[in-house]
């Protein structure tokens, strides 16, 4: 399902996740309807809120946080941009 407001899209942020993380599992769910009226919702119900579960043979031997911060450095322009993802929740599987 396609954001009017932001374009940001679960496939296209698994499509980065898989591209640069090389992940032998990524799931990324778009929770954007479940913050409506909340801060960073757009009003559309989509593309600002995610929750991504991934694994990957690049957290071997990693800290969660530094997981944590290879999920945010591969998304990063997807956070910085403006009317970008809000809010990102990582759950390491």
């Amino acid at each position: 399902m396609k954001s009017v407001g932001t374009g940001i899209t679960s496939e296209a942020l698994a499509a980065r996740l898989t591209e640069r993380l090389a992940p032998s599992h990524v799931e990324v769910l778009d929770e954007s309807a479940a913050h409506l009226g909340h801060a960073g919702q757009d009003g559309t119900g989509v593309g600002t809120h995610f929750r991504v579960r991934i694994a990957s043979p690049l957290f071997a031997g990693k800290t969660k946080v530094a997981c944590h911060r290879l999920v945010y450095d591969a998304l990063r322009d997807y956070l910085d941009r403006e009317h970008g993802v809000h809010a990102l929740a990582i759950e390491l599987v």
